[in-house]
């Protein structure tokens, strides 16, 4: 599907409604059939429906009733199919189910307090590694109420994290689980939250990732780790690092993706073989992160493995030498699946070679017209096999335009979505989270719904951005103490080019907005740059100083992208926080944040808006309760629509777009959002960043 220039209806905001997304596609041994997860915006029930499908090498359909299943895994022999279900309700939490791989009932084979975070197949197919949560001691035989009623002794940190809430009364282990859970043990013990669980190929030992170091917490640092499944012993694999995926390759070499040291980041997370206890770097020559696909774990093929490559707004798809080949540089790698496209997640038959000429791979792929569908790609013949979004096909989709911006010697990759019309449009300029996160080519529900408004939406990925190597991501680090940083410039330079290059643009209205390192940017933007006729500056860092004892990777970010921390570096802080430049706004500000946002918190909002208002600025504070950092992925659907409504009410208002279709505003008690005073690119980011 591609966006067209016969809109049709234009886009608004519960057209969410329609935008299904596929995800986790898991090939069965038999090497036909698919599983794969299924997930879209429910609005009537106002949750998010997710179930799995299945390929069966003719059509695909819904193989699971849901409402709320996730993470397929084959067994390998093939027999059953195990997943994660959480049952309707609020205080319900995700289990493990078993069910026969050609279909029926299944059955819940686990029931912990605080459910199940993964679940992995033993080699003989007997048995799950599962990581299950369960209450502290301290709690664990008491009611929800009393629960609640207690003050809480904090001892770890993070002691809350967003997405997950309080998390420090909580411990999470591995188990091994009976196929059909007649039996259930639990193997790793101790005041900790182990993740990532795989089998060695022997089935002998489960690895995992754990923080069972010194200053777990205050580092973002996690542990590769191993637990003998017949007597529990946990041994060291390797050192700490930046880890967000462990795995083994067939011959049960420790895999894991990441960084080394995690001050290194920001850079391009790649992958890594453990040698003897130390980590080597499988390609440090492709200067680009590889983790791209979703989970970020490699396949495993005939001679080698696929990766997914991030690449100035795209993830191609590409095979690399296997693990036991060090310094693969670009001329190694192959493009399976590429173009002006973004591979989401993928998987692949075992006789498939990184060329792609031998086997085949399944691999969903977005583009701008697309959330992503399956296709199965076969010597390098692609295939689409689902078409979940054809209903966006009677929405109005506005066409992208992809062009480069010449700053400084370089060149930026710049993306217009263009409205209808003749003009004058007014601009709008989008700018991503992160910062170490990229704009792509695949469809944005966004900028659909800002253009259909009739804005020319403008997006780009600055200095500070990922997809463009070490250097690039790096360069904002220790410059954000000047306001015309490298990557402010950058920005500000793209909309420079939008109004050359289009000339419908309308110079006289221009609005800017970003949520997250979005927020951030835009807060500091408009404290310099007065075109600007309207902002919303949405979950933004906004104060460095309380950031750093509130957020959850509060300890560790500052010194990351500043290089300063509390309580050495005041002025530093201070500098580079928007928070102080509050005072030379001029340009009317809506300011949205979520209550449970525990990466930035609200109080960041709470500060800022306060600011604005002696400041004598024309602004409001839209608040969500219920909600944290990930609202605009993954919150409540209505939340997500009423957040829509509420943005293009307010650039309506001062840049003259078109107000929401049958829009109530939003405030008071009860209305699912809160307006105070007077009248947020898929799982929280795994590498530190305000995305």
């Amino acid at each position: 599907m591609a966006a067209t220039d016969d809109p049709g209806a234009p886009v608004q905001p519960d057209d969410i409604r329609h935008v299904h997304t596929l995800d986790d596609p898991r090939l069965h041994p038999d090497g036909v059939r698919v599983v794969f997860t299924v997930s879209r915006p429910d609005l009537d029930e106002d949750h998010t429906d997710s179930r799995l499908w299945l390929w069966d090498g003719q059509a695909a359909r819904t193989f699971t009733h849901g409402p709320h299943d996730s993470r397929p895994r084959w067994s390998p022999d093939g027999r059953h199919l195990a997943f994660l279900r959480r049952e309707p309700g609020d205080d319900t939490h995700p289990q493990v189910m078993v069910m026969p791989a050609d279909g029926g009932e299944a059955s819940a084979v686990t029931d912990f307090p605080l459910g199940a975070g993964e679940a992995e197949w033993s080699p003989d197919s007997r048995h799950l590694a599962v990581t299950g949560s369960e209450w502290i001691d301290a709690l664990a035989g008491l009611d929800a109420d009393e629960r609640a009623r207690r003050p809480r002794r904090h001892t770890t940190f993070p002691y809350r994290e967003d997405d997950q809430g309080w998390v420090g009364d909580r411990r999470t282990h591995v188990y091994v689980v009976a196929r059909d859970g007649s039996d259930s043990r639990r193997l790793t013990h101790g005041d900790f939250r182990d993740s990532t669980v795989s089998w060695h190929p022997d089935g002998a030992s489960v690895a995992f990732l754990a923080a069972r170091h010194p200053r777990a917490g205050l580092e973002a640092t996690s542990q590769p780790l191993a637990v003998d499944v017949a007597d529990g012993e946990v041994r060291e694999l390797g050192p700490p690092g930046m880890w967000d995926w462990l795995g083994h390759a067939p011959d049960g070499t420790v895999l894991l993706g990441g960084l080394r040291d995690p001050m290194d980041w920001p850079a391009p997370l790649r992958y890594w073989r453990l040698d003897d206890g130390e980590p080597v770097d499988l390609h440090p020559r492709l200067d680009r992160t590889t983790t791209g696909l979703q989970p970020p774990a490699p396949l495993s093929v005939a001679d080698g493995m696929l990766v997914g490559l991030e690449d100035r707004g795209t993830v191609r798809l590409v095979g690399v030498p296997g693990p036991d080949v060090d310094d693969v540089g670009p001329e190694a790698a192959h493009d399976i699946v590429a173009g002006h496209l973004v591979v989401t997640a993928a998987t692949a038959s075992a006789d498939t070679t990184i060329d792609g000429s031998d086997g085949a791979v399944y691999a969903v792929v977005a583009d701008p017209g697309s959330p992503g569908e399956l296709e199965r790609v076969v010597a390098g013949r692609r295939e689409r096999l689902t078409d979940l979004n054809a209903d966006l096909a009677d929405v109005g989709l506005r066409p992208v335009e992809r062009f480069p911006v010449a700053r400084d010697d370089v060149e930026l990759d710049a993306w217009a979505v263009l409205p209808d019309g003749d003009g004058p449009w007014p601009v709008l300029l989008n700018i991503h989270g992160g910062p170490t996160a990229q704009y792509t080519n695949a469809f944005f529900d966004e900028f659909q719904v800002y253009a259909s408004a009739g804005y020319l939406v403008v997006g780009t990925n600055p200095r500070g951005s990922s997809g463009r190597g070490r250097d690039w991501c790096r360069a904002v680090v220790g410059a954000w103490t000047d306001p015309d940083s490298v990557d402010m410039l950058d920005l500000r330079s793209v909309v420079d080019a939008a109004l050359e290059r289009f000339d419908a643009a309308d110079p006289d209205r221009i609005g800017i907005m970003g949520g997250s390192y979005g927020g951030f940017s835009t807060a500091r933007i408009i404290a310099r740059d007065h075109r600007f006729s309207s902002a919303v500056v949405e979950r933004g860092l906004l104060a460095w100083a309380s950031f750093g004892g509130t957020s959850d990777i509060g300890p560790f970010f500052d010194r990351m992208f500043l290089q300063a921390t509390l309580p050495h570096d005041w002025e530093a802080l201070r500098a580079a926080s928007p928070l102080a430049l509050a005072d030379d706004v001029t340009t009317p500000t809506l300011v949205v944040h979520s209550q449970e946002d525990w990466r930035c918190p609200v109080e960041q909002a709470e500060q800022y808006w306060v600011a604005l208002l002696r400041a004598g600025v024309d602004t409001e504070f839209l608040r969500f309760p219920g909600e944290g950092h990930e609202l605009t992925r993954s919150g409540s659907p209505r939340h997500r629509v009423e957040r829509f409504e509420a943005i293009l009410d307010w650039h309506a208002r001062h840049l003259g777009g078109a107000p929401p279709a049958g829009h109530a505003a939003v405030g008071g008690e009860g209305s699912g959002g809160d307006v105070d005073g007077p009248p947020d690119p898929q799982r929280a980011p795994s590498a530190p960043g305000v995305g």
